[in-house]
């Protein structure tokens, strides 16, 4: 298991959540992909487009990895009061300490089912 990749996705979030820019660029490749079902962009400018507009907060919870693939299933919030108003999951692709893609997927199920991931992948908890 690689602890980079995991910490890499966890700053990721973190950046993300607190709108942190700068940081959210500097964790990501130059050529990222963010991909959603309603939509797919790529490069920085659009990744500074999703992230100002993401009006959902994304709490990290159960964690899987191989091979520089990680899958987060993930508690949406719109307040940080309201911690559990949906559960959703991503795939991050990291690679030298790099998010090169980011997809989200409806289900943790789902995003197994989009990187052959499994419940085997698990990482302990944080």
């Amino acid at each position: 298991m690689s602890t980079s990749e995991i910490a890499t996705v966890l700053a990721w979030h973190e950046a993300l959540n607190t709108r942190d820019i700068a940081t959210l660029v500097q964790l990501s490749s130059d050529d990222i992909e963010i991909a959603a079902p309603e939509h797919a962009s790529q490069g920085i400018p659009a990744l500074r487009d999703w992230a100002e507009s993401v009006d959902t907060g994304f709490v990290p919870g159960r964690m899987y990895y191989r091979g520089g693939v990680v899958v987060v299933e993930e508690n949406l919030y719109r307040s940080p009061a309201e911690k559990d108003l949906e559960r959703e999951a991503s795939a991050f692709r990291v690679v030298s300490d790099q998010v090169v893609s980011m997809f989200r997927h409806a289900s943790l199920q789902r995003a197994f089912e989009a990187t052959g991931l499994r419940e085997s992948d698990r990482v302990a908890d944080k």
